[in-house]
């Protein structure tokens, strides 16, 4: 797709920082979504959870601005702000009214560029990122979900938890994240995406002035460049949990990365065919008509280097041999057999619908940019739609073949103590 026919304008600051930004004239709000290269897949293995760790100590202030005072500036601004941080990324944002953006985005920005980290804080804030391990390490559903990433991707990152281990965050030192931080919190890292109620020009010379400042990079330990999971055969984990009402099953397959979005994409319209609404192949079959199972969903998420593919059911524990079974057989059918032509448009028109309702607001538009200009380009969101609607059934139980064989993946197993 040519950026020629992207809405939003996407331009290269002299110090390497990108800006994307859409004007929409019709909202007086406006979005300021800051998207770094620098999530938990960019973490030498020794320091895992340092990224999300970070995320926490950047709105702990700069020695120009005080613990506090960013919160306390947004929210008298009438403003709200939050962040995320996930293997690929992290990614900080503003939503305010657009004409107090510019006297907001500099602290945000000073946040970003010069946060302080300092050791009483580091302290104080590792405690939170504790209980947040120690509350996910209590949901069974975190349990099940790391277990199968973990078999899935076996030594790649992408099989790390992104808040890392509470043996490894009680070793790191202030020290180590401000080297962290200066070596990934850079301009050729970054990506500010502005959506909302301003024009291009004075949105240039704002960002320009705000992130004109960056810290010379500081070294820090990178991780050898990983390589690409290979599953061979058939992987299965069981976890038996106390205060587990019901046990669920997840099955799990590699897709492609960036590399091929076109496949990508494929493997999200498949997700819709098996398992998305009351008419899909497998709710219907084991919920509505057999009844073998409460639930039983397919998702489907698009990662840098490799995505991944999943089926989860929520069942009686009696059941999971069974349904695990039918699960492969139907996908053996579905690479065998023709697609009929409503079920696939069907399909089709679900997640054209979902993408469209997806880019309704400021703030989901922000999203879709940066999250798309963060793992490949910020235009590449546009050839969604287009590649969809071009699926022939034909080719898209070749990537069943490829993709979802019953012969390579990985599930886990969770049932009650």
């Amino acid at each position: 797709m040519n950026l020629v026919d992207f809405p939003a304008s996407v331009i290269q600051l002299e110090n390497g920082l990108t800006l994307i930004h859409q004007d929409i004239a019709a909202t007086p709000v406006v979005v300021a979504d800051v998207w770094v290269k620098a999530g938990a897949a960019v973490e030498p293995s020794e320091w895992a959870g340092m990224a999300h760790f970070l995320e926490h100590m950047i709105f702990k202030g700069t020695d120009q601005l005080p613990p506090g005072m960013f919160d306390y500036a947004i929210e008298t601004q009438g403003g709200m702000t939050n962040a995320a941080t996930s293997h690929d990324y992290a990614h900080f944002f503003i939503i305010m009214a657009a004409d107090r953006l510019p006297a907001t985005l500099p602290y945000l920005a000073e946040l970003l560029l010069h946060a302080a980290i300092p050791a009483d804080e580091f302290v104080r804030e590792r405690q939170v990122v504790l209980e947040e391990i120690r509350q996910a390490h209590d949901d069974p559903d975190w349990l099940g979900y790391q277990a199968m990433v973990e078999q899935i991707y076996q030594g790649h990152p992408y099989g790390r938890p992104v808040l890392g281990t509470a043996e490894i965050l009680q070793q790191r030192s202030p020290e180590e994240m401000r080297c962290f931080h200066q070596a990934h919190y850079q301009p050729q890292n970054m990506t500010v995406v502005i959506t909302g109620g301003l024009p291009l020009e004075p949105t240039v010379a704002m960002v320009r002035h705000a992130f004109r400042a960056f810290p010379s990079p500081a070294p820090c330990p990178s991780p050898p460049v990983p390589a690409l999971p290979q599953i061979q055969g058939v992987h299965r984990d069981i976890l038996t949990l106390p205060r587990l009402e019901q046990a669920r099953l997840s099955m799990a397959w590699l897709g492609p990365g960036i590399e091929d979005l076109s496949t990508a994409f494929g493997l999200d319209l498949l997700s819709a065919l098996l398992a998305q609404g009351r008419s899909s192949r497998l709710v219907r079959e084991l919920r509505e008509e057999r009844q073998l199972v409460q639930d039983v969903t397919a998702g489907f998420s698009l990662q840098r280097d490799c995505s991944l593919f999943t089926i989860q059911a929520w069942l009686e524990a009696e059941q999971v041999d069974r349904v695990e079974a039918i699960i492969c057989d139907r996908l053996s059918e579905l690479a065998a057999q023709p697609i009929p032509e409503a079920e696939l448009a069907r399909a089709k028109r679900l997640l054209c619908n979902d993408y469209a309702f997806s880019t309704e607001a400021p703030g989901q538009i922000a999203g879709l940019y940066g999250y798309y200009g963060t793992i490949a380009a910020a235009d590449r969101c546009l050839t969604y739609v287009p590649t969809v609607k071009s699926y022939t059934e034909a080719t898209l139980r070749q990537i069943v073949g490829q993709y979802l064989t019953p012969l390579r993946y990985a599930s886990t197993i969770l049932r009650p103590a």
